[in-house]
């Protein structure tokens, strides 16, 4: 019991440090190393023999150590490799050119409030190979923003139907999904296509429908709401664009991952890693034949490890304080209480997964980012999934989605941020607007995570 008050004080501390916009990372290692050191006191061993430097106190900062070379690695590097690429796409134009095309078809549909379903199916969809939630708005606020205003829409219609595109983190190339697979054991591509992608469907066609209703609602009682959209053509310039083709180039990493795998070629690995550098190449490739500039088009690779450090310093580092963290809440012996505690009171496999997704979710909401409390509780789940006799996978599911799902209901995430300045709008007047829509996304994920 003195394990579980210490280990509730200290997670209390942590996140009302982090609340007060402390550095999360220094906070999550120094909460981590509190709870190693209590552990150390009762006498709990920190690191197997093979891995202790012989003075156990030491070994608290050698688990960071080892964290840190696994992590940069494996995970780390895949992480790093896909921000990179999502760099280099957005420099050489190629996100623009995909999104811009996609955008074309919705000016076809009659209903406004049916083009903002489709605006968003459309937009989760660019979501699988452009996986930066920020990025992936602000090229929609470019692009398909001017589009939807254009054929009538409102401004926070529009606004709130962007600021969810990337609510459910899909894809290979997401970090936390490529998180969750690893830490499950799985081949991403097999997390994707058996677990995230059923769950998906089903969430995104209920979120387009919600969303057809709540926009409208809101539309009506502001009496901002059209029936009638007249057509015109966006805003977008292509003599500022790149040439077509280059909407393949961001689609090559997702369809040589996939590809390459057990659902078709499996005679062939594919790693994210690989696919990525190989796309890179190719990129480079359409850019010298594009500018015939070679020391242009060599120069440009810095955009691509630029893009990979600012993900090091930021996902790496916190994914290593959050399982220095999440350590120490192992070692100190309470999640086995919380455990025992859930068996106890009947909660059970399911119980305890609601439990864990709940705590996913509201830090994303207060924090803005779930990132933080998915990195420390996800690298419980294969422990806890073993004891109570689930899959991993099916506990990690609904806590990965949660953790997006939230943060499109967080008035102080970077994507609501940078859609409300684009469009000077409010930022809490957009989370009114996807609230309802995330919370239906919530249970859905859930729900059928659970079930399928």
């Amino acid at each position: 019991m003195l394990s579980l008050i210490l280990a509730f004080i200290v997670t209390v501390i942590v996140a009302t440090l982090i609340l007060k916009q402390y550095k999360a990372q220094t906070v999550l290692l120094v909460g981590g190393l509190v709870l190693m050191g209590a552990a150390v006191l009762m006498g709990y061993p920190l690191l197997d023999a093979k891995k202790t430097t012989g003075f156990v106190w030491f070994d608290l900062f050698k688990f960071i150590e080892l964290t840190f070379s696994t992590r940069a690695a494996g995970i780390g590097l895949m992480i790093m490799t896909v921000s990179g690429f999502a760099k280099y796409m957005s420099h050489i134009g190629a996100s623009r050119v995909l999104v811009h095309l996609t955008s074309r078809p919705l000016s076809l549909l009659k209903s406004p409030y049916l083009l903002l379903s489709v605006a968003y199916i459309v937009g989760q969809l660019l979501n699988i190979v452009i996986p930066s939630a920020a990025g992936l708005c602000v090229l929609l606020m470019a692009t398909m923003y001017p589009v939807l205003v254009s054929l009538g829409v409102s401004r926070l219609s529009a606004v709130a139907v962007i600021a969810t595109t990337p609510c459910l983190d899909l894809g290979p190339a997401s970090g936390t999904a490529v998180f969750a697979a690893k830490t499950t054991g799985m081949d991403v591509a097999d997390y994707f296509i058996a677990e995230q992608l059923p769950v998906a469907v089903i969430t995104m066609v209920l979120i387009a429908v919600t969303h057809f209703i709540v926009q409208r609602y809101f539309d009506r009682k502001e009496g901002t709401e059209i029936k009638v959209m007249k057509l015109s053509e966006s805003t977008e310039k292509l003599s500022d664009l790149p040439p077509s083709i280059y909407a393949i180039l961001p689609l090559v990493p997702i369809a040589l991952v996939l590809i390459f795998s057990k659902l078709t070629i499996a005679t062939i690995k594919m790693p994210v890693v690989t696919a990525m550098i190989i796309s890179i190449a190719l990129a480079m490739l359409f850019e010298f034949i594009r500018t015939r500039d070679l020391k242009a088009v060599f120069k440009s690779i810095q955009v691509f490890f630029d893009g990979m450090g600012e993900i090091f310093a930021t996902v790496v580092t916190l994914i290593v304080a959050g399982e220095t963290f999440a350590y120490g809440l192992t070692k100190i012996g309470a999640i086995d209480l919380i455990i025992e505690g859930a068996r106890d009171s009947g909660f059970g496999a399911v119980g305890i997964t609601l439990v864990m997704t709940l705590i996913v979710a509201i830090s994303a909401v207060i924090m803005g980012s779930g990132n933080a409390p998915f990195y420390s509780f996800g690298a419980l789940v294969p422990d806890i999934a073993t004891k109570l006799s689930m899959l991993p996978a099916v506990m990690i599911t609904p806590m990965q989605m949660a953790s997006s799902i939230a943060r499109s209901a967080s008035p102080i995430t970077a994507a609501i941020i940078a859609v409300a300045g684009i469009a000077d709008v409010s930022p809490v007047d957009i989370v009114k607007r996807t609230a309802i829509p995330m919370m239906v996304a919530l249970v859905s994920s859930f729900v059928f995570s659970i079930i399928l």
